[in-house]
Protein backbone atom coordinates (compact mmCIF):
# COMPACT_ATOMS: atom_id res chain seq x y z
CA UNK A 1 0.00 0.00 0.00
CA UNK A 2 1.29 3.34 -0.92
CA UNK A 3 1.64 6.22 1.39
CA UNK A 4 -1.12 8.00 -0.30
CA UNK A 5 -3.36 5.02 0.08
CA UNK A 6 -2.29 4.66 3.67
CA UNK A 7 -3.10 8.31 4.26
CA UNK A 8 -6.42 7.94 2.53
CA UNK A 9 -7.21 4.82 4.56
CA UNK A 10 -6.07 6.58 7.76
CA UNK A 11 -8.19 9.56 6.81
CA UNK A 12 -11.29 7.39 6.18
CA UNK A 13 -10.82 5.39 9.38
CA UNK A 14 -10.24 8.59 11.33
CA UNK A 15 -13.31 10.17 9.75
CA UNK A 16 -15.43 7.07 10.39
CA UNK A 17 -14.26 6.99 13.98
CA UNK A 18 -14.88 10.72 14.36
CA UNK A 19 -18.32 10.40 12.74
CA UNK A 20 -19.16 7.46 14.99
CA UNK A 21 -18.04 9.37 18.07
CA UNK A 22 -19.93 12.46 16.90
CA UNK A 23 -23.04 10.35 16.22
CA UNK A 24 -22.62 8.72 19.64
CA UNK A 25 -22.11 12.12 21.35
CA UNK A 26 -25.01 13.58 19.42
CA UNK A 27 -27.22 10.63 20.34
CA UNK A 28 -26.18 10.89 23.97
CA UNK A 29 -26.72 14.66 23.91
CA UNK A 30 -30.18 14.14 22.31
CA UNK A 31 -31.04 11.55 25.00
CA UNK A 32 -29.96 13.94 27.72
CA UNK A 33 -32.00 16.75 26.15
CA UNK A 34 -35.05 14.47 25.86
CA UNK A 35 -34.65 13.32 29.48
CA UNK A 36 -34.27 16.93 30.68
CA UNK A 37 -37.29 17.94 28.57
CA UNK A 38 -39.40 15.17 30.16
CA UNK A 39 -38.20 16.18 33.64
CA UNK A 40 -39.00 19.82 32.86
CA UNK A 41 -42.46 18.85 31.55
CA UNK A 42 -43.11 16.72 34.67
CA UNK A 43 -41.99 19.57 36.97
CA UNK A 44 -44.15 22.09 35.13
CA UNK A 45 -47.11 19.68 35.11
CA UNK A 46 -46.69 19.04 38.85
CA UNK A 47 -46.39 22.78 39.50
CA UNK A 48 -49.51 23.39 37.40
CA UNK A 49 -51.42 20.70 39.34
CA UNK A 50 -50.21 22.20 42.61
CA UNK A 51 -51.23 25.71 41.51
CA UNK A 52 -54.61 24.37 40.31
CA UNK A 53 -55.17 22.73 43.72
CA UNK A 54 -54.24 25.97 45.53
CA UNK A 55 -56.57 28.01 43.29
CA UNK A 56 -59.36 25.41 43.65
CA UNK A 57 -59.00 25.43 47.44
CA UNK A 58 -59.04 29.24 47.48
CA UNK A 59 -62.11 29.32 45.25
CA UNK A 60 -63.86 26.75 47.46
CA UNK A 61 -63.01 28.81 50.55
CA UNK A 62 -64.33 31.96 48.90
CA UNK A 63 -67.53 30.17 47.88
CA UNK A 64 -67.97 28.76 51.39
CA UNK A 65 -67.33 32.17 52.89
CA UNK A 66 -69.91 33.76 50.58
CA UNK A 67 -72.43 30.99 51.29
CA UNK A 68 -71.86 31.33 55.02
CA UNK A 69 -72.37 35.10 54.85
CA UNK A 70 -75.55 34.67 52.79
CA UNK A 71 -76.79 31.95 55.14
CA UNK A 72 -76.23 34.26 58.10
CA UNK A 73 -78.00 37.11 56.27
CA UNK A 74 -80.99 34.88 55.49
CA UNK A 75 -81.06 33.58 59.06
CA UNK A 76 -81.14 37.16 60.36
CA UNK A 77 -83.95 38.06 57.96
CA UNK A 78 -85.94 35.00 59.07
CA UNK A 79 -85.31 35.84 62.72
CA UNK A 80 -86.40 39.44 62.16
CA UNK A 81 -89.55 38.31 60.34
CA UNK A 82 -90.30 35.75 63.06
CA UNK A 83 -89.94 38.48 65.68
CA UNK A 84 -92.30 40.74 63.72
CA UNK A 85 -94.84 37.92 63.37
CA UNK A 86 -94.43 36.97 67.02
CA UNK A 87 -95.11 40.55 68.11
CA UNK A 88 -98.10 40.77 65.76
CA UNK A 89 -99.44 37.44 67.02
CA UNK A 90 -99.15 38.38 70.67
CA UNK A 91 -100.64 41.80 70.02
CA UNK A 92 -103.67 39.99 68.57
CA UNK A 93 -103.72 37.55 71.50
CA UNK A 94 -103.64 40.45 73.96
CA UNK A 95 -106.53 42.13 72.12
CA UNK A 96 -108.46 38.84 72.28
CA UNK A 97 -107.79 38.59 76.02
CA UNK A 98 -109.02 42.14 76.50
CA UNK A 99 -112.21 41.26 74.57
CA UNK A 100 -112.54 38.04 76.61
CA UNK A 101 -112.41 40.15 79.80
CA UNK A 102 -115.76 41.67 78.76
CA UNK A 103 -117.65 38.40 78.32
CA UNK A 104 -119.80 36.23 80.55
CA UNK A 105 -117.29 33.38 80.10
CA UNK A 106 -114.66 35.61 81.72
CA UNK A 107 -116.89 36.19 84.76
CA UNK A 108 -117.43 32.43 85.09
CA UNK A 109 -113.71 31.76 84.66
CA UNK A 110 -112.91 34.21 87.47
CA UNK A 111 -115.54 32.56 89.64
CA UNK A 112 -113.96 29.12 89.03
CA UNK A 113 -110.47 30.44 89.86
CA UNK A 114 -111.75 32.03 93.11
CA UNK A 115 -113.42 28.76 94.15
CA UNK A 116 -110.26 26.78 93.29
CA UNK A 117 -108.24 29.17 95.46
CA UNK A 118 -110.70 28.64 98.34
CA UNK A 119 -110.19 24.88 98.08
CA UNK A 120 -106.40 25.33 98.25
CA UNK A 121 -106.71 27.63 101.29
CA UNK A 122 -109.01 25.26 103.15
CA UNK A 123 -109.68 26.80 106.59
CA UNK A 124 -106.81 29.31 106.29
CA UNK A 125 -107.33 33.00 105.68
CA UNK A 126 -107.26 34.00 102.00
CA UNK A 127 -107.08 37.37 100.30
CA UNK A 128 -108.33 37.44 96.70
CA UNK A 129 -107.49 40.35 94.42
CA UNK A 130 -109.11 41.54 91.20
CA UNK A 131 -107.45 43.96 88.81
CA UNK A 132 -108.79 47.51 89.09
CA UNK A 133 -110.45 47.31 85.68
CA UNK A 134 -112.67 44.48 87.02
CA UNK A 135 -114.18 46.73 89.76
CA UNK A 136 -117.63 46.51 88.09
CA UNK A 137 -117.54 42.70 88.59
CA UNK A 138 -116.49 42.84 92.25
CA UNK A 139 -119.96 42.88 93.82
CA UNK A 140 -121.32 40.13 91.58
CA UNK A 141 -118.34 37.83 92.17
CA UNK A 142 -118.49 38.44 95.93
CA UNK A 143 -122.17 37.40 95.96
CA UNK A 144 -121.58 34.30 93.79
CA UNK A 145 -118.47 33.08 95.67
CA UNK A 146 -119.11 34.41 99.17
CA UNK A 147 -115.56 35.78 99.28
CA UNK A 148 -114.74 39.45 99.93
CA UNK A 149 -112.60 40.65 97.02
CA UNK A 150 -109.93 43.32 97.04
CA UNK A 151 -108.81 45.51 94.14
CA UNK A 152 -105.14 45.32 93.28
CA UNK A 153 -103.17 48.50 92.81
CA UNK A 154 -100.99 46.77 90.20
CA UNK A 155 -102.88 46.10 86.96
CA UNK A 156 -102.73 42.53 85.66
CA UNK A 157 -105.01 42.48 82.59
CA UNK A 158 -107.63 40.33 84.28
CA UNK A 159 -108.12 37.21 86.36
CA UNK A 160 -107.34 36.90 90.05
CA UNK A 161 -104.47 36.75 92.50
CA UNK A 162 -104.94 35.03 95.82
CA UNK A 163 -102.67 35.11 98.87
CA UNK A 164 -102.76 32.58 101.69
CA UNK A 165 -100.56 34.27 104.35
CA UNK A 166 -100.36 31.29 106.79
CA UNK A 167 -99.02 29.00 104.04
CA UNK A 168 -97.00 31.74 102.34
CA UNK A 169 -98.70 30.88 99.02
CA UNK A 170 -99.46 33.16 96.09
CA UNK A 171 -101.94 31.84 93.56
CA UNK A 172 -101.52 33.70 90.30
CA UNK A 173 -104.38 33.12 87.88
CA UNK A 174 -104.01 36.41 86.04
CA UNK A 175 -104.41 36.85 82.32
CA UNK A 176 -101.17 38.85 82.30
CA UNK A 177 -99.16 35.96 83.79
CA UNK A 178 -100.78 33.45 81.44
CA UNK A 179 -100.08 35.77 78.52
CA UNK A 180 -96.44 36.40 79.51
CA UNK A 181 -95.82 32.66 80.08
CA UNK A 182 -97.21 31.76 76.67
CA UNK A 183 -95.24 34.55 75.02
CA UNK A 184 -92.01 33.43 76.69
CA UNK A 185 -92.53 29.76 75.80
CA UNK A 186 -93.69 30.35 72.24
CA UNK A 187 -91.47 28.81 69.58
CA UNK A 188 -91.88 29.18 65.80
CA UNK A 189 -90.55 25.66 65.16
CA UNK A 190 -93.73 24.09 66.41
CA UNK A 191 -95.67 26.29 68.75
CA UNK A 192 -94.92 26.01 72.44
CA UNK A 193 -91.61 24.70 73.76
CA UNK A 194 -91.92 21.65 75.92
Amino acid sequence: MTTEEKLKHFYEVSMDTAREEARKDLSEYQSNLNRELEEYKAQKLEAAHHQYKIESDNAARQINKALSAEHLHIKRQISKKQQELREKLFLEVREMLEKFAHTEEYVQWNKEKILESLEIAGDDEIKVYLTASDAPLQERLEKETGVPLLLSEAPFLGGIKAVIPEKNILIDNTLLTLFETEKENFNFDGGLME
